[in-house]
């Protein structure tokens, strides 16, 4: 016992090592990364927002995070950055959107810009060639692609900054003409915290969800656009494999930075 005691404090642990999260990693492990051919890094971003009674505030967060890492594996040359959570959402005083519900967070689209900014020249500087915008919200995906067209203009050609649309198409609309083809309607479907959001949370992370208040339909003034009641995880998981697809795809579409 002793001599496997001492054995397994001896041994080195890489527990982490294989991970595809740049925050999992040391830096001599990513830079060991790039070395041996990792030249993609995704920058989910996410939000903290309301979505009714039914899903955490994080959600956007938790699911950005999730997805990242099985495109990133798919991909098999790519890490993925930490996610942004805080991103517009809304004017502060008054409040608007979805500041009017108890713990949003927003901040102004400058600020987002510029974080975005800074984010992708940095992990340019560390000899990535392409930097990935995966956007999970719909409010902000015009921030990204002005992002992305700024850094490349100012940049000499051999780190590229991509926001592909796929993404947030494959899990906004997407998913919605998916889920009519089975039969569910328009309103059920709904465009925030209803079937389609619901049952992606409950693919990805069922505890996002708070399966009690599920029971219960939505109802006027409580932040939610569509009905969750028949939300399921099996629903989601067709949603998750479509953005994931899709996103896969349209990345290795891309042409190679220079």
């Amino acid at each position: 016992m002793l001599a496997l005691a001492a054995a397994c404090v001896g041994a080195p642990v890489h527990a982490n090592a294989a991970s595809v999260y740049l925050e999992e990693l040391t830096s001599p492990e990513l830079r060991e990364r790039i070395a041996a051919g990792a030249t993609t890094v995704l920058v989910p971003v996410g939000g903290t927002e309301q979505s009714g009674p039914y899903i955490v505030l994080g959600k956007h967060n938790g699911r950005a995070h999730l997805l990242a890492g099985r495109i990133a594996e798919r991909l098999g040359n790519a890490v993925v950055a930490p996610t942004v959570s805080y991103v517009p959402e809304g004017g502060i005083r008054p409040p608007a959107a979805h500041m009017r519900f108890a713990g949003t967070i927003s901040i102004p689209d400058s600020a987002f810009d510029a974080m975005l900014d800074a984010t992708a020249r940095s992990l340019c500087q560390h000899g990535l060639r392409q930097v990935v915008l995966l956007g999970d919200h719909g409010g902000y995906q015009k921030n990204l692609e002005r992002v992305a067209q700024h850094v490349n203009k100012g940049g000499d050609g051999t780190c590229r900054v991509v926001a592909p649309p796929e993404y947030y198409q494959a899990a906004s609309d997407g998913f919605a003409a998916l889920l009519r083809k089975r039969g569910y309607s328009a309103a059920e479907i709904g465009a925030h915290a209803g079937l389609a959001d619901v049952s992606l949370s409950l693919a990805l992370d069922p505890a996002q969800v708070r399966s009690a208040a599920l029971a219960h339909g939505p109802t006027p003034g409580d932040g939610v656009a569509g009905d969750p009641r028949r939300a399921s995880a099996e629903l989601g998981q067709l949603g998750v494999q479509q953005i994931i697809e899709a996103t896969v795809g349209a990345i290795k579409r891309l042409p190679p930075a220079r």
